[in-house]
């Protein structure tokens, strides 16, 4: 990587001026926006299933467990917040990623596994956002069908007409090349996001004031025997766990060093805030959402048609949750495009189609640079993506599974490790035990969470109709 300095910086002999203090380009984040970017990177199409998720756990069930993985979440990410920099937490070397931070403290084959999790991770999100996307704009459809000729109309529409539009889109975003040009369409996602979660909860709210149908709840979620069979009910109460763990997904921010209040500080606080402030937003949206559907409870309350009237203002939520997902779609894969590209550029750098770039002057744009591997590499990963989702096209399904799989290895794992190696704490002491205790007891939810997930999309694939919306 290299630092691009601003020629208006050598003119004015002030080299150092934008510059931190290990060369790279200085960092402007603080405790303020760390807890903002935090808040608006967890909340997201997560949010749309925490109904469902509560109402098969239940009014105990449900809200232990929102509380448990926020604070599973909140205690590892601040051990994370101490690796940040290396072997001393406030004076060390600067850890710029993640796995930067896995080969600073583990080294060894654990960066390589570090970087399978991570990178698989962020495949499984665009997957899942192809999905939902499509779920959301059929949904728009349907809804203003339903308008029209009654709720107890069919309104059919095919999921894969608008997975095909959602790629071509996809697959022009994906050429920019410099991922900071997308920062404007990174704050649009954001503000898209705030606006259909709190639609879904203010709909939810009136819904519970206007009590005007016989909603069931129970402490323990849906009935065996009369919403669901046993085997359902144990699926079922698995797969809401990875929904929550997939809720919880999680992003740290750069924060700016004082002298006075080291970064890894700042940076828990920053935690903190944010977490705790995405939990009571959650315990919200899940809780309010089952007060309002109850053991009916749909698995996406804006396209399962939990709600139907006023039918303008649920087609609004939904155009706003596919126009985040075209957002974040791209803040998780240019991440791996970029690791894609440099490394097929230090593997081959003699290699002209990986390497060289053509210029082509665009019109009302102007000088535009091509170059023949990304345009092919990700294209067919969009392409490769897109048809992923069209034959898993099952929101909450998938969404579990890719919890499941990313919450222990990149949320508990790593951060338990790091810390462990980090303070060279000694092995069968009390504190190492039950860390090790908590990694482990996480390794067994989570694996069993993606076992429900796969059941559920076994089971999904066996009753599937292509041409019938899924959620």
């Amino acid at each position: 990587m290299f630092v691009e300095k601003i020629p208006g910086d050598y003119e004015n002999g002030d080299v150092n001026k934008n510059l931190d203090d290990d060369g790279r380009v200085k960092r402007t984040g603080t405790w303020v926006t760390a807890s903002a970017h935090i808040i608006t990177a967890v909340i997201g199409s997560g949010v749309l299933s925490l109904a469902w998720a509560v109402a098969q756990l239940g009014w105990v069930g449900g809200p232990a467990a929102l509380v448990v993985f926020s604070f599973i979440t909140y205690f590892t990410s601040t051990l994370l917040a101490d690796a940040y920099r290396a072997p001393d937490p406030v004076r060390g070397q600067r850890n710029y990623t993640y796995m930067d931070a896995v080969r600073a403290y583990l080294g060894g084959r654990k960066v390589q596994l570090c970087g399978l999790a991570q990178y698989m991770n962020l495949t499984g999100i665009t997957i899942g956002y192809t999905i939902t996307s499509s779920i959301s704009m059929v949904a728009v459809k349907r809804s203003n069908c339903f308008h029209k000729h009654g709720h107890q109309a069919k309104c059919e529409t095919s999921n894969y007409p608008f997975m095909v539009i959602f790629g071509c889109i996809q697959i022009v975003l994906s050429q920019i090349p410099n991922f900071a040009k997308l920062s404007w369409l990174s704050i649009i996602a954001s503000v898209m996001s705030f606006a259909y979660s709190f639609i879904g909860l203010g709909l939810s709210i009136a819904k519970v004031a206007g009590g005007e149908e016989d909603v069931r709840t129970t402490l323990t979620g849906v009935i065996v025997g009369v919403d669901v069979s046993g085997s359902e009910k144990v699926w079922r109460t698995l797969q809401a766990i990875g929904d929550i763990a997939f809720a919880y997904s999680f992003s740290n921010d750069t924060i700016k060093w004082s002298p006075v209040v080291p970064e890894n500080k700042s940076m828990k606080r920053a935690t903190a805030i944010g977490v705790s402030t995405t939990t009571i937003f959650y315990l919200l949206c899940g809780l309010v959402g089952y007060a309002a559907f109850g053991n009916d409870a749909p698995g996406n309350f804006l396209t399962g048609f939990g709600f139907y009237e006023p039918f303008w203002l649920i087609d609004f939520a939904n155009i706003c949750i596919a126009i985040h997902l075209l957002g974040a779609y791209q803040v998780f894969a240019q991440p791996l495009f970029g690791f894609v590209e440099g490394w097929c550029s230090r593997r081959w750098p003699g290699n002209r189609f990986i390497t060289s770039e053509q210029a082509v002057r665009v019109p009302f744009y102007g000088v535009y640079y091509i170059n023949l591997f990304r345009l092919v590499w990700r294209t067919t990963y969009v392409i490769v993506t897109a048809f992923v989702a069209m034959l898993f096209p099952f929101f909450n399904n998938f969404l579990g599974l890719i919890g499941a799989g990313s919450f222990w290895p990149l949320v508990v794992y790593f951060p338990i490790e790091i810390h462990i190696a980090q303070t060279k704490m000694a092995k069968f002491s009390f504190k190492w035990m039950w860390l090790k205790i908590l990694t482990w007891a996480c390794l067994i939810v989570s694996l069993i969470a993606a076992a429900a997930s796969v059941q559920g999309l076994i089971q999904s694939l066996q009753a599937y109709k292509p041409f019938q919306l899924q959620y």
